[in-house]
């Protein structure tokens, strides 16, 4: 089995419940598994120290989870246009990774929520890509072969699954939503399945 690592962070849920959708279309093609991880919240000032492993969801992510997967999902809410602060915040520690060129040739996909319609979806995508790219891996997007992309009217972009969380944050994935974070997952699992050994 190889391991695509489904990292993301949530504060309410929404993102959460998009990398489980991935997760599942993971975990749809044969010998690939899904290894859901998160982040720990930051803050200016630290006031709490956190426990090293969260009270519920998916485990921290540690670095050697980057080096020990076959491609990435990458998710985040949106925050004014970019990734929120605790997934920049990990992602400025992998300079290591980089030096190594652990993740170079790995496939990589990203996804992201949001209060509204026009919450900076895209921008938020494209801030993820950024960092990924500099690691050198290869972008997986989400084709407007999926039929649903074309129809979809509430999440749903070229560059990655997204979801429309509401301003309460309380609205639930639609099954259009849902859909394409599975195409997203398994086109990603696929990719990877296609890449592995390829640059070694």
């Amino acid at each position: 089995m190889s391991d695509i690592l489904v990292l993301y962070y949530s504060r309410h849920g929404a993102t959460r419940a998009l990398a489980q959708a991935i997760a599942r279309g993971v975990e749809s093609v044969a010998d690939m598994q899904a290894r859901l991880r998160t982040v720990p919240d930051v803050a200016p000032q630290t006031q709490v120290t956190q426990p090293s492993v969260p009270d519920a969801g998916a485990p921290y992510v540690e670095l050697e989870d980057l080096a020990a997967c076959a491609g990435l999902a990458l998710g985040s809410p949106t925050r004014f246009g970019n990734m929120a602060a605790p997934l920049k915040y990990f992602l400025d520690t992998t300079s290591g990774e980089w030096m190594r060129a652990s993740l170079a040739g790995k496939p990589a996909s990203v996804f992201t929520s949001t209060a509204s319609q026009h919450g900076g979806q895209e921008s938020t995508l494209i801030s993820m890509m950024l960092p990924l790219l500099h690691h050198g891996m290869l972008i997986v997007g989400l084709p407007f072969s999926e039929p649903d992309l074309s129809t979809t009217h509430s999440g749903g972009s070229p560059y990655g699954a997204t979801h429309v969380a509401g301003a309460n944050a309380n609205a639930q994935l639609d099954d259009v939503e849902r859909k394409l974070a599975f195409a997203q997952g398994r086109r990603l699992a696929l990719a990877a399945q296609r890449l592995i050994g390829a640059w070694s």
